[in-house]
């Protein structure tokens, strides 16, 4: 068991590690990958409720995502790698969170033996929260019809959650993947409720943020899932501190054999501090364009110029507002 900097919320790892005092608990399961708007409504709810019954609120999720067991191959990249989730899962207000190892014993568990080993048995369950499209057992088997029988034949509530819609779109993990994926990061930041950041190290630099005379920091390997390639208006925190930036997303192709990179050019840059070690949080505010092979690298230096003054009017306009 891990206790959150600076909270009290508890973050176990495993049901052996569940204190026999921890129920009853109003309980949410769910990946919940970006932890978005739909996500948070239900675990306000079963926060709210535990308030009220004077229980323990419990998010229950899973580690790797289903999908990266049983279909790697077609897995999708996440939104938020497990140390993202997990901070995001107690800033929604529960008092614990329990991160399920998803292997072949919990992959090929009916969905019964897993409410009466699970939810019952090991949790004390007295109420659970859910969208109307749960599913869970061997071969998603189950669903909320059978979860509501269940709940009547072992003594816990079943509260079921319509889908939140924001601006006339329904609101997924799946819908907010594919609008990263496409670069909407407007579209994105109003399913999660916040804008869409990476949380990486530095890389070691190749030099080209140099050479055009721009402050540039290049981020590591990252395997979660990123925004199209393109050039992006983003916020770079580092030690503390928030930089306007732009960010180039893809191959970098006027440079040959540079390759792959999130290349982040600060605009207000001052001298800071950091290593190859240190956190950094890159937010994607806005695509300003596709990626682009231009013909020299004067041409891009001019067209860096114009991504520049993009932004930096972005920046002005969202002061002023």
């Amino acid at each position: 068991m891990t206790v959150s900097p600076d909270t009290t919320v508890a973050v176990y790892r495993s049901l052996a590690e569940i204190p026999a005092d921890l129920g009853p608990v109003v309980a949410a399961i769910g990946n919940f990958d970006g932890v978005h708007l739909g996500h948070r409504e239900l675990l306000s709810s079963a926060v709210k409720e535990a308030r009220e019954r004077g229980a323990r609120a419990l998010a229950i999720t899973f580690d790797p995502h289903p999908e990266q067991f049983l279909r790697p191959e077609v897995a999708p990249k996440l939104l938020t790698p497990i140390p993202d989730r997990l901070r995001l899962l107690v800033a929604t207000g529960v008092d614990a969170v329990l991160v399920l190892d998803f292997h072949a014993a919990l992959a090929t568990m009916r969905a019964e033996e897993f409410v009466k080993r699970v939810l019952v048995g090991a949790l004390h369950v007295c109420s659970l929260h859910e969208g109307g499209n749960f599913r869970f057992g061997y071969h998603a088997e189950a669903g909320v019809k059978e979860l509501q029988a269940f709940g009547a034949a072992y003594g816990f509530a079943v509260h079921l959650h319509r889908a939140v819609c924001v601006h006339g779109l329904e609101v997924s993990s799946s819908a907010v993947r594919r609008l990263v994926a496409a670069g909407d990061m407007k579209r994105a930041r109003w399913m999660l409720g916040r804008t869409f950041a990476v949380r990486s190290t530095p890389a070691r630099g190749r030099g080209v943020g140099t050479r055009q005379l721009v402050p540039t920091v290049n981020l590591a390997a990252y395997d979660a899932l990123l925004p199209a390639f393109g050039v992006y208006v983003t916020r770079l925190c580092v030690s503390g501190r928030c930089f306007q930036a732009v960010t180039n997303v893809g191959n970098r192709p006027t440079f040959e054999g540079v390759g792959f990179g999130v290349e982040t050019h600060i605009l207000n840059f001052e001298p800071v501090e950091f290593n190859e070690e240190t956190p950094l949080e890159l937010e994607f505010l806005l695509r300003l364009r596709g990626e682009i092979e231009w013909p020299s690298p004067e041409a891009l230096k001019a067209q860096i110029f114009k991504d520049v003054a993009r932004a930096k009017r972005y920046f002005r306009l969202r002061a002023d507002g």
